[in-house]
């Protein structure tokens, strides 16, 4: 299963964009599985997830009419060279891509994209690739506050001169219009955190189908959904639980490390991660990930007290004296991960025979002692180390426990 994106229309027509759909009930429909496709166990045809909406500013219901005709133009625009994609054949010739469904998603705001005006006036084959690069590491910058050398703008910027250049570039500007496009393209050669690209075609891309988790759900991720629904008893749901644990560490480990900034998660909700069948943790939602110097930029602006300085899930502290939030985030994403997502697992609700009271009352604590704030500065950066250690011993203790007690 796949997921699609989408962004406004090459030709300027309405705008349209991203959003998460937490059930099948939004569907494109395929015939035939693409090469490197996941296909769905319990199916015998490949789904394609479809959160594409029109509107203004204002929700409103999609409708099968509007999506019919998004997709009309799309495959218009395609037969006449405007725009090309590796989904567009099956999309709109072969039919191997068939619609099912639209998706109501609230809150959404649309803006348009600018046009690539200097396609429209150079010739095709005039346009220089290294201006092109230029422009597309500008892009790189604007959206992620980066700078990028033209070795890095592989994983998006791959065209060669052909005979569909010119809709080739109109094609890939489009999606560098698309901050999330961005950072799934750059990212997904260095992590396993982050969604995988399959395709796409024009401003349209797809990337593989995971189920989101949700606030109200008792395990916060549907399990069944990834160890199968004959395999959640207590234990299996508990072993899943500490397996997603350590994950979410090794993802906090890896956005904090192994990038040339540190990359911060300022929306931390079930909502915005799934869980891969080998119970990896993925960020699908990164409309509010930002690396460091994005991020201080944001951080820093006017105030009057500290709650001035809060952005979302990143906050900053205000010096009165200057009334000026500090560019250096106050806390960090292990700290919010562990408030919001392992003070709901790793509660009384754990107890029980599979796992020795004192090792649960161990991690409870632990667990409390992350989600304090409080981690700036040095004293805080030894905290937050000593808080990450911990977790992963306790949580590797409790994993022997779970085994031995097979």
């Amino acid at each position: 299963m796949t997921t699609f994106y989408s962004y406004p229309h090459l030709s300027g027509d309405g705008a349209f964009t991203r959003g998460t759909c937490p059930s099948p009930s939004c569907l494109l429909q395929s015939t035939e599985q693409p090469p490197g496709w996941q296909r769905v166990p319990t199916a015998a045809s490949i789904t394609l997830q479809t959160p594409f909406i029109l509107g203004s500013v204002f929700s409103e219901r999609c409708t099968d009419e509007k999506s019919h005709r998004i997709l009309a133009r799309l495959c218009l625009d395609y037969s006449s060279g405007a725009l090309t994609g590796d989904l567009c054949e099956d999309l709109c010739v072969a039919q191997k891509l068939v619609y099912k469904h639209c998706l109501y998603y609230d809150r959404e705001i649309f803006s348009s994209y600018q046009h690539l005006s200097m396609l429209e006036e150079l010739e095709t084959q005039d346009i220089p690739e290294t201006e092109l690069l230029l422009m597309v590491a500008l892009e790189v910058k604007n959206a992620l506050g980066l700078e990028l050398s033209n070795n890095t703008m592989g994983p998006l910027w791959t065209r060669k001169k052909g005979p569909r250049w010119k809709a080739q570039v109109a094609s890939m500007w489009s999606l560098l219009q698309q901050e999330e496009y961005i950072y799934f393209s750059l990212l997904q050669d260095f992590s396993k955190h982050v969604l995988r690209i399959i395709g796409s075609c024009g401003h349209f891309y797809a990337v593989e189908y995971l189920t989101a988790g949700h606030a109200w759900h008792k395990t916060l991720f549907p399990l069944e959904n990834v160890i199968g629904p004959s395999l959640t008893g207590h234990r299996s749901r508990v072993r899943a639980i500490i397996d997603i644990a350590l994950s979410f560490l090794d993802m906090v480990q890896h956005f904090d490390n192994d990038f040339s900034h540190r990359l911060h998660l300022c929306d931390i909700k079930p909502e915005n991660f799934a869980i891969r069948h080998d119970l990896t943790v993925v960020a699908i939602d990164v409309d509010m990930a930002f690396f460091e110097p994005k991020m201080r930029d944001i951080l820093e602006q006017k105030c009057t007290g500290d709650e001035d300085c809060n952005f979302f899930d990143c906050f900053s502290k205000c010096n009165l004296k200057i009334r000026k939030c500090g560019a250096q985030r106050a806390n960090n994403n292990l700290q919010v991960i562990c408030d919001k997502i392992f003070r709901r697992w790793f509660s009384p609700n754990l107890r029980g025979p599979l796992v020795p009271q004192p090792l649960q009352l161990q991690l409870q604590k632990a667990v409390q002692e992350c989600a304090q704030p409080g981690h700036t500065g040095a004293s805080g950066h030894q905290r937050t180390l000593k808080s990450l250690s911990q977790l992963y011993h306790l949580l590797r203790v409790t994993q022997r426990e779970l085994q031995g007690a097979e």
